[in-house]
């Protein structure tokens, strides 16, 4: 199969879909790599690495989309890689297409086979391609809050950790899932008063073992938020429901309710986010105040450590490949872990969340695995 790696052209995204190490297997097992010029020049997987691996490096985006049966990257297509998508094309990526109905509408349009990254599910409920990019970017929330809690970047002024005789800053997780458990890690590493909350108790017990008195957790309701968002400096938001738009937990309620100068991180942004008022920022913009409150709402943290974040993806993401590369329905129809990570085939919706968001037909899983063809 030819495999097609393109430049990322989402705004501050330096990561890449794959590593020259990635690649190298991959020609191995005898298939033919393309990889656009520059691709993982930011993540320090340079030109020359993927051409010693035995890739070909193509210097026109087109042509690397033409030839290319899968397409492999990090972010959502955008712009003029949606009108590149094409039918009798596989695309495996992050879609987040639950936040974005155009794109959702684009994606499905193309006829491609489109599979999401995020969706990808083992038995046990786990999400092993989202894993590790919500590792970073839960240890990155609390260092982005840090950081912009300070006055020089538009902060109130204050240590997250406090010192002696002044109070640590009082710091609220919603979601004690990979990203929530990740942020609290940090956070208590840096000294903040920590409360997390989920729905989830046994989620709850083991972080309660894990570290004691050191963090308070409580379980999450409308009431109990608002209780403890009152009393928060920093509130990191971290809900999933996989799949589909993420439900908003501080709500225009609690809105009001919320001290002067908090800093709200919307880790969720990708799926919609989970704060009324958040809205997609960027690396090189990435925090806006309104009505006293600074919200931190990057979509794509983990492109902050590209280096760090690329090699963590392509080695959950590598098994996977070489499946895919074998044949998309093949692999899916052997392997129900990939193919619940299917949101999209031959103009057809298979995932629920989308439908549900957007009022779109869903066409059922199964019968469009069963009707594929490689």
């Amino acid at each position: 199969m030819i495999i097609g790696i393109p430049v990322e052209i989402k705004d501050d995204e330096a990561r890449v879909g794959l590593t020259h190490a990635g690649a190298a297997e991959l020609v191995a097992a005898g298939h033919t790599v393309l990889v656009e010029e520059g691709a993982g020049a930011g993540a320090r997987c340079f030109d020359e690495d993927y051409a010693a691996a035995g890739a070909e490096i193509v210097s026109d985006v087109e042509e690397l989309w033409e030839r290319a049966d899968l397409i492999v990257k990090v972010k959502e297509p955008i712009g003029p890689e949606l009108d590149r998508l094409r039918e009798g094309q596989t695309i495996f990526t992050y879609l987040h297409l639950a936040a974005d109905e155009e794109l959702s509408r684009r994606v499905v349009d193309s006829g491609a086979t489109a599979i999401a990254y995020e969706t990808v599910q083992l038995e046990d409920g786990s999400l092993p391609l989202l894993m590790p990019m919500s590792e970073i970017a839960g240890r990155l929330a609390p260092q982005e809050a840090a950081h912009y809690l300070m006055k020089p970047f538009g902060g109130p002024g204050r240590l997250m950790g406090g010192v002696p005789g002044v109070p640590p800053v009082r710091t609220l997780i919603l979601g004690a899932g990979t990203v929530g458990s990740h942020a609290a890690k940090v956070a208590v590493g840096m000294g903040a008063d920590v409360t997390i909350m989920d729905i989830n108790t046994q989620r709850l017990r083991s972080l309660d073992r894990e570290y004691g008195t050191r963090i308070r957790t409580h379980t999450s309701s409308p009431a109990h938020i608002l209780e403890e968002a009152r009393e928060s400096d920093v509130i990191i938001g971290t809900v999933l429901i996989p799949g589909a738009r993420t439900p908003q937990l501080i709500t225009h309620d609690i809105l009001p309710e919320l001290k002067d100068g908090v800093m709200l991180v919307d880790v969720a942004i990708d799926q919609g986010g989970c704060f009324v008022g958040s809205r997609p920022t960027y690396h090189h913009d990435p925090i806006y105040h309104t009505e006293g409150r600074t919200y931190y709402c990057v979509g794509n943290m983990p492109g902050a450590v590209p280096v760090s974040a690329t090699t963590a993806l392509t080695d959950q993401t590598l098994p996977y490949i070489k499946l895919l590369a074998e044949g998309p329905f093949e692999a899916m129809r052997a392997r129900r872990d990939l193919a619940l990570g299917l949101q999209a085939a031959n103009g057809l919706l298979v995932e629920p969340g989308v439908a549900e968001a957007f009022n779109l037909p869903l066409a059922d899983l199964d019968e469009v695995l069963a009707a594929g063809r490689d």
